[in-house]
């Protein structure tokens, strides 16, 4: 064989030698992190998408960012989730929006070997490697405990609650109730209706339940969009309820100003956004990560609304990170 047969050979071969060089570079690849809020409309989850973009930033990996377009959308937010399971993904962030209807494909993510970060609201498995939410039981204590001040601990009040399946705002309910019951034997809570994270139905309740009970002192709604149903329904009627809400953004803010809210329980969804991300980037690190994180609530009133450490929670520089 001569030396030009060798070099030729060892010219065809060359493309073939360089291929793994080329595969391996996927290796290199951004991890990618799903992240399924509940939905997309709400100040709420437009701050804890700044926050999974802020933790992606800072940990060089990429956000795949969705929701159903509402709260209400079970079925939506489980195609989102299959679809991010057959892209194969490396791990997922979801706000479930029913504690048992998501159950199957959280399952599902876990036998296909996507860790699941759970965030926001709970769910009935313990497959997921970390779960991010607000202490909703003692958050609805927190507002049980205003609602006791303002009204000296008596009356009758109402609830307008969110829905029968999100374990988030049926802790909070529960907690709210519970508190209630124990310790204000004089207040009685006359009625309860649900507003399925909407808020013309928050308001519609809402009216239906100042009609039915015109003699209620107060009102505890137990999420943003409760919370701007019964108090577009108050400024409607022009009557003078006491008014504790959940959650906030620029009307909630406005109308608490105003006084038409006396005061509002706030999470720091963008907080929970951040913790999220970080959590599933510590597992894929193989790094130990809290099971159960819970962020603490806190009560904003006319007093402390324009404190800097409360502006900022309230208002994250959205702009900033999601554009």
């Amino acid at each position: 064989m001569t030396d030009l047969t060798l070099l030729t050979r060892r010219q065809a071969l060359l493309p073939l030698l360089t291929i793994p060089a080329f595969t391996g570079c996927n290796r290199n690849e951004k991890k990618r992190i799903g992240v399924v809020a509940k939905g997309r409309s709400h100040v709420f989850w437009q701050s804890v998408h700044a926050g999974a973009v802020k933790a992606a930033q800072e940990s060089n990996v990429e956000v795949e960012w969705n929701a159903p377009p509402t709260e209400a959308e079970i079925a939506t937010q489980i195609q989102i989730v299959e679809a991010m399971i057959n892209k194969h993904l490396d791990a997922i962030a979801l706000a479930p929006i029913d504690k048992a209807a998501l159950v199957s494909v959280v399952e599902r993510a876990g036998k296909a070997g996507i860790p699941i970060v759970i965030f926001d609201s709970g769910i009935d498995t313990e497959n997921f490697v970390s779960q991010i939410a607000t202490d909703n039981y003692k958050a609805g204590e927190l507002g049980a405990q205003r609602i006791i001040e303002i009204t000296g601990g008596k009356g009758p009040i109402a609830i307008v609650a969110v829905s029968a399946g999100a374990a988030s705002t049926m802790a909070r309910e529960a907690g709210f109730e519970d508190y209630i019951r124990k310790n204000a034997p004089g207040i009685s809570v006359v009625d309860k209706r649900y507003g399925d994270a909407e808020v013309s139905k928050s308001l519609r309740v809402s009216e239906n339940m100042l009609t039915a009970h015109p003699e209620i002192v107060a009102f505890f709604a137990s999420n943003e969009s409760s919370t701007t149903g019964a108090s577009q329904a108050l400024k409607g009627r022009g009557r003078k309820v006491k008014l504790v809400g959940f959650d906030s953004g620029p009307q909630l803010e406005g109308d608490l100003r105003a006084g038409i809210i006396d005061s509002l329980v706030v999470q720091n969804p963008f907080l929970m956004g951040y913790e999220s991300v970080m959590a599933a980037v510590r597992h894929m690190k193989g790094e130990k990560t809290e099971k159960i994180q819970n962020l603490a609530a806190r009560l904003i009133t006319r007093d402390n609304i324009d404190n800097p450490d409360v502006q900022r929670q309230l208002n994250p520089d959205l702009k900033k990170y999601l554009g």
